[in-house]
């Protein structure tokens, strides 16, 4: 692939960066898509120590968002990103595959 075909805002990449810093951790974000949630698919977030020989790779300042082949089949063309409001702080995927999700934003259906 000549570019990737994912996202990461600049405010996830500085969150990251925080979480990998004080984890002694590389700055690298693992997104994986799960079978489960309320709408049939769910997101699933973690630091990577290293990404995989097949991983799509998208980087920003600095930081790595890997993603598994069969994960970017149902996040193709989102953007993660990072948001604070009054319900809290989370990693949040903006995903155009999506034909439906929960209220929370965890999960989804295509």
């Amino acid at each position: 692939m000549n570019a990737p075909t994912i996202t990461l805002s600049n405010s996830a990449a500085a969150r990251v960066a925080t979480i990998a810093a004080r984890q002694s951790k590389p700055a690298i974000l693992r997104l994986s898509v799960e079978g489960g949630g309320c709408s049939g698919f769910q997101y699933r977030f973690g630091l990577a120590d290293a990404p995989e020989a097949e991983d799509v790779i998208a980087q920003t300042d600095g930081v790595q968002l890997v993603v598994d082949p069969v994960s970017l089949d149902l996040v193709a063309g989102a953007v993660v990103d990072y948001v604070e409001s009054l319900g809290g702080a989370a990693f949040r995927v903006e995903n155009p595959q999506a034909a439906s999700g929960c209220g929370c934003g965890a999960s989804f259906s295509v």
